[in-house]
């Protein structure tokens, strides 16, 4: 079997994500070409030396710049904070690597513009990894959309919510400012669910937005604090939250379809509530992260006495995307999984010489989308894209 080498940049909660993936993606699907973990690359060489044992990287390295100007190296992926994604994405591109690169995307839509530019006339393979188009409920929503089932859409609503800095003594992290993150919810979660709006519904031609920070300081991180993790030994020294807490966004499609696009990290209860309703002119479907194998369907057309939301769940290999490869009817597959199917189709694409999507170019439609929310927020005006 043909093998290509991998050199990941970041250790962290996506390392470990996309550790699991390429490290086993292998062993469930048939794959033309292998990957290798060939390099891990991060800054603490005593952590990024116990993650690769953990993960069967062979070696390690410390300066991603040198990562990427290994004769050796094949893909990079790219698994570190947003404000480090552009700098990164174009060096690798101009090295001829394939990129597999974690979302959100760009702090900017320049940064968005030159990742996707740069990519392109490399003629590499890159990849946004927005994973939840590839639950294979998700998939079948687009199979259901695209066969008719719902008709003409006319509503999109999505929410995104997490709860994980309501406790005001949570510190500092770089998800809340501004020079890191770019943004708070409103960049990150909504991403995700413009992604998924887009791959959907379509693309969306305006936007209009608020957002408010509902706790303006915090404490200075101390050790270990990390995306969900306070860590220890936090700071009495405040700084500014520089980013958004939460933010309510609505939208018209291209397409005519009006949509809302909710994003908060102040959701008591809600862990992960990546959530979408669609509705159309024959149907509508519902979608819930929190039970991601399971899809609700209305059709219009059921007889009077039979109609309401049926439960249907994608887990029927050969009926459901993916689901062949792993167990049997009824078992259900879980967040894992789904970085396990994009390293199979970025793989796949390479091998055949084809793109594949979410790519860069998507990724710089999200950070439009996203600066235009920004833009109308501070602005009160409604933004056309």
């Amino acid at each position: 079997m043909k093998t290509m080498n991998v050199a990941i940049i970041g250790t962290k909660f996506m390392g470990k994500a996309h550790s699991n993936a390429w490290l086993n993606a292998p062993r469930f699907f048939d794959m033309g070409i292998k990957p290798v973990l060939k390099v891990a690359c991060g800054q603490n060489e005593s952590d990024l030396r116990t993650f690769a044992e953990r993960w069967g990287w062979e070696e390690i390295e410390t300066d991603w710049r040198a990562v990427i100007e290994r004769d050796d190296v094949d893909i990079v992926d790219i698994s570190v904070p947003t404000y480090l994604h552009h700098e990164i994405a174009v060096a690798a591109a101009k090295a001829g690597k394939h990129i597999f690169c974690e979302k959100p995307f760009a702090i900017t839509v320049e940064e968005a513009k030159e990742m996707y530019e740069t990519a392109d006339q490399a003629g590499i393979v890159h990849y946004i990894n927005h994973n939840y188009r590839r639950c294979p409920a998700v998939r079948l929503a687009k199979q259901l959309i695209d066969d008719g089932k719902i008709g003409r859409i006319f509503h999109w609503r999505g929410a995104y919510l997490q709860d994980w800095i309501v406790d005001p003594d949570f510190p500092l992290t770089w998800h809340l400012r501004k020079e890191t993150a770019g943004s708070g919810p409103h960049g990150d979660l909504n991403s995700h669910s413009i992604d998924l709006a887009r791959y959907l519904v379509g693309d969306i031609k305006s936007v209009s937005a608020i957002m408010t920070t509902f706790i303006k300081e915090r404490p200075l991180p101390g050790e270990g604090a990390a995306t969900f993790s306070a860590g220890s030994g936090a700071a009495t020294e405040m700084g500014q939250v520089t980013v958004d807490d939460a933010s309510f966004m609505i939208a018209e499609f291209e397409n005519g379809a009006i949509g809302s696009f909710e994003a908060s990290r102040f959701a008591p209860g809600r862990k992960n509530y990546n959530y979408f309703e669609i509705y159309g002119s024959e149907g509508s479907i519902v979608f819930n992260l929190e039970r991601m194998n399971e899809i609700q369907l209305f059709q219009r057309n059921d007889p009077p006495e039979a109609q309401g939301f049926r439960t249907i769940i994608a887990t029927e290999g050969g009926q459901h995307d993916y689901i062949a490869n792993w167990w049997p009817p009824g078992h259900i597959i879980g967040y894992e999984h789904e970085f396990h199917h994009a390293v199979v189709d970025f793989m796949d694409a390479i091998e055949n010489g084809t793109s594949i999507a979410p790519n860069f170019y998507d990724g710089l439609k999200e950070v439009e989308v996203l600066a235009a929310g920004t833009k109308s927020a501070e602005t009160g005006a409604r933004v056309e894209l």
